[in-house]
């Protein structure tokens, strides 16, 4: 087949079975044979309904009745490939006449068939040293065509394009282009029509580098295009703008409280036996909170999962965004998913260590009982509903026969990842965090008795605060929706991550500001039950990407059919999901520590008890406020609570 070469880059070989190995480079000697690999076939204006290239009809070379397969890797499997030698015999740097593959004779079934496939616009895929290639299988004759074959032909007439003609450039011993042209004879769709296929190869030289063959592919004008840049500077702005509006609430808020506490002596915060910091016109809204805000918020369990869970998809994001930029991923067949699935399953060590000490402050000194069902619960959440997506997807997919169902072996392969190499390391990251990251528990105690919350106005209820937090986030995401939906949906390659990077840190931000207003609103209304709220609230932007899917779908797109549509709402709907807990990650993340006012003695005369205490003012994770402002008693942790 040809000489191997070794590329040190991390990337994918679609040549073995291996997640991860290096990249193989095929090196041929003129007159070496050139292998033509029949990949999928399918509608055109439906991506994912895709079967194999024999599912239609077509006659196979003298001695291809049993074609020799391609091995693939996982991440080609999952991409729905399936390769298959074509028979056509291509020699390096040699020409090739016009050639017979074979003959055939349409039955009526054979005739139903290619008609109905020229009906859908059937599509193929063929793959030429890695390089694609793609083709229609016919077309229905329109008054537009060419006089000459609609002398032949008239409107209306089904016919099938028979011959291919390859045109490959090359550079030394490797394959730069390969182009297909296939429109040049047809043949009528009819019963008891003979059909012959043929093909030919023309050999032509070229200066182009081999590193640079794949750059045709990629529509610079399409990606790079003004607008592009006109949206990043335009979220760049709502950052400014959002950072400001968070820095202003924080200056017009505390500066007040920090002047009167350092002003204030001793001598005259006791008054009746009360501190003038107990009035209620001095410590009112939030910082009637300080007992309440750290209290555990309902369901824990699944709360500590979604965070870990977030923080593990949050690292997944970054590490393969970097990984992209830094080499070619989109140039091998499944880079992209085997390097996503090994990521994957080394930052379950994230999502261990992020739930391990978000859920052990709840307990600190002490040490829940539960502790391991919150570990097991976070390490297998988003593969329990990963899966259950899938398996209703890959049970369409196998009834359907497409390309996209996943074979049981491959599904072995990716449970026994999970299993030996994911939740290892998630135990591992839960033990890191609760004896590393979790020493100190809450700034202050909470309450024996929950706080009563009073009615808050319309605006400043859970349910309007979320749906109004997400618009920001997702209008500094909205123009990057589209180049990304089209490239998924529309055959184009995405090679921008320089692009994604900048947005996705665009996107990051503009949640953090976002929903430290939304949770700063909540506690103003003296609404100590910010922890849902604030994920849900930051998650809402994968409802307005959800209401975009389905625009997108509806009218910028032409799919249609029943297995089409779940496969697209159901990675959709998939996609929201991550975006959901990975916007839990984002509340985790930041920590900015308080300043520290002085220590002063409040007393109480009627019990002549004597309680230090100390103001702290302590910005909580992104989107909470929780602890702004805490009096710390003397019966309480020490040190502020840390990630």
């Amino acid at each position: 087949m040809g000489k191997c070469a070794r590329e040190s880059n991390l990337v994918i070989s679609g040549r073995h079975i291996a997640v991860i190995s290096p990249r193989v480079i095929l090196q041929y000697a003129p007159g070496e044979e050139v292998v033509v690999w029949v990949n999928k076939i399918g509608p055109f204006n439906n991506p994912q309904e895709t079967y194999t290239y024999n599912t239609l009809p077509f006659c196979r070379a003298a001695g291809a009745e049993e074609p020799e397969a391609h091995a693939l890797g996982i991440g080609e499997i999952l991409e729905g490939n399936e390769l298959f030698n074509s028979g056509q015999q291509l020699k390096f740097a040699v020409d090739t006449p016009r050639t017979t593959l074979c003959a055939q004779t349409l039955t009526d079934a054979d005739a139903l068939q290619f008609g109905a496939a020229v009906d859908e616009h059937y599509w193929y895929q063929m793959s030429v040293d890695d390089l694609p290639v793609w083709g229609l299988v016919g077309k229905v004759m329109k008054p537009t065509d060419d006089l000459e074959y609609l002398k032949l032909f008239p409107v209306g007439t089904r016919v099938l394009y028979t011959h291919k003609k390859y045109s490959i450039s090359y550079n030394g011993p490797h394959i730069i282009h390969v182009n297909l042209t296939y429109s040049d004879v047809l043949t009528s769709i009819a019963s008891n029509k003979k059909v012959e296929f043929t093909y030919e190869v023309v050999w032509s030289k070229t200066d182009i580098a081999f590193e640079d063959r794949f750059d045709r592919y990629l529509e610079d004008e399409f990606f790079e295009h003004q607008i592009h840049w006109f949206s990043i500077f335009n979220s760049f702005m709502m950052v400014i703008f959002l950072c400001g509006l968070v820095a202003l609430i924080l200056l017009r808020t505390l500066k007040n409280d920090y002047a009167r506490f350092a002003e204030d002596d001793a001598e005259e915060l006791m008054m009746d036996g009360k501190s003038s910091l107990l009035k209620d016109d001095a410590n009112s809204g939030w910082k009637l909170l300080h007992g309440d805000v750290f209290r555990a918020p309902p369901y824990l369990l699944l709360f500590t999962a979604l965070v870990g869970t977030g923080a593990q998809l949050l690292v997944l994001s970054v590490c393969l965004m970097l990984i992209a930029i830094g080499s070619s991923l989109y140039i091998e067949p499944g880079g992209i998913v085997s390097v996503g699935l090994t990521v994957y399953a080394f930052s379950s060590l994230a999502n261990g260590y992020a739930s391990g000490a978000f859920y052990h402050q709840f307990f600190y000194p002490r040490v829940s009982k539960d502790w391991i069902r919150a570990m097991c619960l976070s390490s297998a959440l988003l593969p329990t509903v990963t899966f259950v997506s899938v398996f209703f997807i890959n049970a369409l997919a196998v009834f359907y026969g497409t390309t996209y169902a996943i074979p049981f072996v491959t599904i072995v392969q990716v449970v026994l990842v999970w299993f030996f190499v994911s939740c290892p390391l998630a135990v591992l990251g839960t033990i890191l965090g609760r004896h590393g990251a979790a020493k100190a528990g809450f700034p202050c105690r909470v309450n024996k008795f929950p706080r009563e919350v009073p009615e808050a106005r319309w605006y400043l209820r859970p349910p309007v605060l979320i749906a109004l937090t997400g618009v920001l986030p997702f209008g500094s995401i909205f123009i990057e929706m589209y180049f990304i939906f089209a490239s998924f949906w529309n055959y184009k390659f995405y090679y921008v991550y320089g692009f994604m990077l900048l947005v996705f840190i665009i996107l990051t931000i503009v949640t953090l500001c976002v929903t430290i207003v939304c949770t700063y609103f909540l506690l103003n209304a003296e609404n100590y039950r910010w922890h849902w709220t604030s994920f849900a609230a930051a998650g809402s932007t994968a409802l307005y990407v959800f209401i975009y899917a389905i625009y997108f779908y509806f009218f910028k797109t032409n799919m249609s059919g029943f297995l089409q549509t779940c496969f697209y709402f159901g990675y959709i709907a998939s996609t929201a999901t991550l975006n959901v807990n990975e916007a839990s990650a984002k509340r985790a993340v930041q920590q900015i520590k308080a300043k520290k006012g002085r220590r002063i003695e409040i007393c109480e005369t009627g019990s002549r008890s004597v309680v230090n205490a100390e103001v702290t003012a302590t910005i909580k994770q992104p989107r909470s406020w929780a602890g702004m402002v805490s009096s710390k008693c003397s019966m309480c942790s020490v040190n502020p609570f840390a990630w």
